[in-house]
């Protein structure tokens, strides 16, 4: 499995990521304000449909050792910068999906799935902490160049992620988000 998101239409690309579980640590890391901002963003989440939200990210304090915020970001992260949205789906360890609105435009859908993935009830094999298959899809992106900013910004959230469920050392957000959006912006080409 390629770490690296799929275009899986115009305007929506797919992550997939196999996860230390079990499924609701992987759950609480979605919902809850503290446990998401140590990878993602902090805001409060209510378990109901339509309920509004707002996300603020801080990507500097994301990884030990980062290099600083890029130019073409520094107006909008520097000091930590915030979306608003709301929840479209909530089924507890197993789906959750919110708008994400976009400056300027519509806004887009995020939908992250959750399944158990291994032996054993429900995945958790026989030490209860089974893993957890992820996938993230994030549609109605607006244009490439926000299509390179999401795909990159995913794919280095998702690391860290990782990384935290691990407990593992978390790359500094900026130094991997730079290198992938290098990446991106080549394989997202034509």
């Amino acid at each position: 499995m390629s770490d690296f998101g799929i275009v899986t239409e115009a305007g929506s690309v797919r992550f997939e990521r196999v996860l230390p579980g079990p499924l609701d640590r992987v759950w609480r890391y979605l919902t809850d304000s503290d446990l998401r901002g140590r990878w993602l963003a902090f805001g409060a989440m209510e378990a109901r449909m339509g309920a509004p939200f707002r996300l603020e990210f801080h990507n500097t304090r994301l990884g030990p050792g980062d290099m600083a915020v890029p130019d073409k970001y520094k107006d909008v992260a520097a000091d930590g910068c915030a979306t608003t949205g709301s929840i479209q789906a909530w089924e507890p360890g197993r789906l959750l999906s919110f708008t994400w609105d976009e400056a300027g435009g519509d806004p887009s859908l995020v939908t992250i799935e959750l399944a158990p993935e291994g032996d054993g009830p429900e995945g958790d094999g026989p030490e209860g902490d089974g893993k957890v298959r992820l996938i993230l899809t994030h549609r109605r992106v607006n244009s490439r160049a926000v299509m390179i900013s999401v795909s990159a910004g995913w794919h280095t959230h998702l690391g860290i992620l990782s990384a935290e469920l691990e407990g593992a050392a978390a790359p500094g957000f900026w130094t991997l988000h730079t290198a992938l959006e290098q990446e991106y912006e080549t394989r997202l080409a034509g």
